[in-house]
């Protein structure tokens, strides 16, 4: 029977860098011969990807914190189910671009939804897997909005005060479980960071 994979996630606010990274890394594992897949949250599954449709929709202006936090966990519980659960069973190294502390910095910390509150109801989707290595990408978040560029999702498009809450709230997250969270400064360049996290990795791995 295989040993149990590995769980990776990539968090951080908007242009940090973490999808390309995410990308980066799972090539980077393929190229070595680990079984790996990279999935992104919201979506990875046909149910999950029509709820981000939902949730990043910018004519759904109605959308409250409370209906916003549940459909985030949602698509969380149905990607658990199909993907999470059977792949790290298998063996398979996930890479995850968001999962549970994005909920938890962007309701959270980013429009007040009491965190205790997003962690029990996140307990119950995940079924209580959490990720094993968390790589948090921390930038400004007005240079992040910037490189963004001007397309912008309903999220995307909130104050940026909103978004320097998300920011403080990864820093939050970050310095409550620093075993499991590595901070990557996003100022620096692409080869410096993937330098860092394919060390990182390697380590575990």
């Amino acid at each position: 029977m295989p040993s149990r994979g590995k769980f990776i996630t990539f968090e951080g606010a908007e242009g940090c860098g973490k999808s390309t990274h995410a990308r980066l890394l799972g090539a980077y594992l393929a190229e070595r011969g680990i079984p790996v897949r990279l999935i992104r949250e919201p979506g990875g599954v046909v149910i999950s990807e029509k709820v981000r449709e939902l949730l990043l929709d910018k004519k759904n202006t109605a959308m409250n914190k409370e209906c916003e936090t549940l459909l985030y966990m949602a698509a969380r519980a149905q990607l658990v189910e199909e993907v999470v659960i059977p792949e790290l069973a298998r063996g398979t190294v996930l890479v995850c671009d968001r999962f549970l502390d994005s909920t938890v910095a962007y309701q959270g910390y980013g429009c007040g939804v009491p965190v205790d509150t997003i962690r029990a109801i996140g307990l119950f989707a995940t079924r209580g897997i959490q990720p094993d290595l968390t790589f948090f990408l921390d930038l400004d978040a007005q240079e992040g909005l910037r490189r963004r560029g001007s397309e912008l999702d309903r999220i995307e498009l909130r104050s940026i005060a909103y978004h320097q809450r998300v920011r403080a709230g990864y820093h939050q997250i970050a310095g409550n479980e620093p075993g499991r969270v590595v901070v990557i400064d996003g100022q620096r360049t692409r080869e410096e960071n993937f330098a860092q996290i394919r060390a990182v990795v390697d380590k575990i791995l």
